[in-house]
């Protein structure tokens, strides 16, 4: 018996295998979105999307974390017909109308109320630990950002006005546990989360919860918004993802997408600003582009999938963006600024 052998043999972990044939280091699963620019911020090319593990969406209220939940989420139970969502809900802000504006079908989604972090962690592991791989779920959490400690709620109930040191305490718990699990069972979580500015002259966002969502992780956005104008009418925003953390995408990234109260998510936002810093768009005049070798001239409107169809074919186009955003690179700054606004 070789050594490998006896130490597989030995070994107390049933999953224990030699590397190079471990199921954990094989191609990993990709749900693809029909937004490009999303996946290239999950993962850093088009063709990239939701993988196992968790992302956390941060940002202020009313910056359509949620909806950029329900997008991926969509995709995912739409790539497989038996999958379901768990949507484990202390916020209340999402009607069945949110689920229904994404495609989403509400009989194949869990809706889990819950009151604080305690509730969350045990039900949560409870559900992971009856998981197997072949199980398709997807997990969403609205939100971490808005959930109480059950110290905290105790100390309410019983008129105590003390500091509740345990809160981030006990998320960083949660997910130290919820870590292995969704990377053996091949489960992707997105985690709605919340931010606060730093205390300095030049405060930046910082996410909150505590250090213990930025290790577990693998993606971390924070969303900011700029307004869409027509004259002095505000028609929609363009929310600008700033890849906080990655294992996948350069962090610090900026990745727009346009969101209007008409159309709704724009698929093909976003794009528009890598090809322009790469040349494959150019901008002959004032609201006018063209594609490179083409004497055509479109108005931004009209720069829609048929514009975009054989860009987004070309491998070299592909190859371009994913040097441009994957690991190892140098930051492609695509002058996207993000003013908050009102």
């Amino acid at each position: 018996m070789s050594l490998m052998a006896k130490l597989k043999k030995n070994s107390k972990i049933k999953l224990s295998s030699q590397m190079d044939k471990s199921e954990f280091f094989q191609e990993q699963e990709i749900v693809t979105t029909d937004v490009p620019m999303m996946n290239v911020a999950l993962t850093g090319s088009l063709d990239g999307g939701i993988t196992a593990g968790m992302t956390v969406l941060a940002g202020p209220s009313k910056h359509f974390k949620t909806s950029f939940a329900l997008k991926m989420a969509a995709a995912y139970l739409n790539a497989k017909p038996d999958a379901v969502m768990l949507f484990y809900d202390s916020e209340f802000g999402s009607p069945q109308s949110y689920f229904d504006a994404f495609g989403i079908d509400t009989s194949r989604v869990l809706h889990v109320p819950i009151t604080d972090v305690e509730e969350l962690k045990f039900d949560l592991i409870a559900q992971l630990e009856d998981m197997d791989k072949t199980d398709d779920v997807i997990i969403v959490i609205d939100s971490i950002g808005n959930l109480a400690s059950k110290k905290e709620l105790e100390d309410a109930k019983n008129e105590k006005s003390v500091g509740d040191m345990s809160r981030a305490k006990a998320l960083k718990g949660l997910f130290r546990m919820t870590t292995p699990y969704l990377a053996m069972k091949n489960i992707p979580l997105l985690a709605i989360n919340h931010t606060y500015k730093e205390i300095g002259l030049y405060p930046k966002d910082i996410v909150g919860g505590g250090t213990g969502i930025y290790y577990s992780a693998n993606n971390i956005w924070i969303i900011g918004r700029r307004q869409q104008k027509t004259g002095t009418e505000v028609t929609g925003y363009d929310f600008v993802i700033k890849v906080e953390k990655s294992r996948f995408v350069k962090e610090q990234s900026k990745i727009p997408i346009s969101v209007t109260w008409e159309g709704g998510i724009n698929e093909m936002s976003g794009l528009l600003d890598v090809a322009l810093a790469g040349g494959y768009v150019v901008k002959p005049s004032n609201g006018w582009y063209q594609k490179v070798g083409e004497e055509k001239k479109y108005r931004e409107k009209e720069l829609d999938k048929d514009f975009w169809c054989d860009i987004l074919d070309d491998k070299v186009f592909q190859d371009y963006v994913r040097n441009a955003f994957s690991v190892g690179s140098e930051v492609v700054d695509l002058g996207v600024e993000v003013a908050e606004d009102a």
